[in-house]
């Protein structure tokens, strides 16, 4: 059986004008059974379209803030720096993946930015809007776990892992503060930031705010989250994002 092709948001430094990518989103899917494929950072709607036509699976990586600007907000003074390729290249190519319903997984970043594209919005600093917030931003070392979440039973995440709670790292000053209204809530902080979210109405379309390309080797419920989208990747997958597994 062919492995599935796994298109890679790239990250992007802007002084510098490069493309660079962390090994853990490639290992984490190479680990799964996938290949994962990095993109060129574009804005061209042709390219993207065949990306997404040709390709089986898309991860959203982490980066940059979201630009508040796609959430119809001014930036606030502890905004980070955006980059607006990289927001213009998600934007473009999350339209192609709903259009065709292909798999599509997010992390940290990459669930931010899928909840402010389909009309929620976010945080823009957690400490210094969100009152009695738990820490968001551990330090080294990133494949240690910082805090619980819970995880909500009527959710693909509980199918997954058949848990109520989970321990996750936690890398981020940003988070959900609307959740746009195609998404559901899979798990939550105990602060109550959403930690995990899915379109019920798409095949896989799935997102965490915590990053299992740290510890996916040594924490078997990262693991499972690259297996199950690797897995919604393959050509016989079903549909049903419950029963990924």
């Amino acid at each position: 059986m062919a492995k599935p092709l796994i298109g890679v948001a790239p990250l992007f430094d802007e002084k510098r004008q490069r493309v660079w990518m962390l090994p853990g989103y490639m290992r984490g899917i190479e680990a799964a059974g996938g290949l994962p494929v990095i993109l060129s950072m574009t804005a061209d709607e042709e390219a993207l379209a065949q990306w997404a036509k040709n390709l089986d699976g898309f991860l959203f990586t982490g980066g940059q803030d979201v630009d508040p600007a796609l959430y119809g907000e001014e930036k606030l003074p502890k905004s980070g720096e955006a980059c607006a390729g990289k927001d213009r290249l998600e934007g473009i190519l999350l339209n192609h993946i709903l259009r065709l319903n292909k798999p599509a997984l997010g992390i940290c970043r990459g669930l931010q930015f899928m909840n402010a594209h389909l009309g929620g919005t976010l945080y823009q600093d957690i400490p210094s809007q969100m009152k009695d917030a738990i820490a968001h931003n551990q330090p080294p070392p990133y494949e240690e776990t910082s805090h619980e979440a819970a995880i909500f039973k009527d959710s693909p995440l509980y199918a997954w892992l058949g848990k109520e709670k989970i321990n996750v790292n936690s890398l981020h000053h940003q988070g959900i503060k609307k959740l746009a209204g195609g998404l559901r809530i899979a798990a939550a902080s105990p602060d109550g930031l959403p930690e995990a979210a899915w379109m019920p109405d798409k095949k896989f379309i799935f997102g965490v705010q915590w990053h299992p390309e740290y510890n996916f080797e040594n924490d078997a419920d990262s693991h499972t989250l690259f297996n199950v989208f690797i897995r919604a990747a393959l050509s016989e997958y079903n549909g049903n994002i419950f029963a990924v597994l």
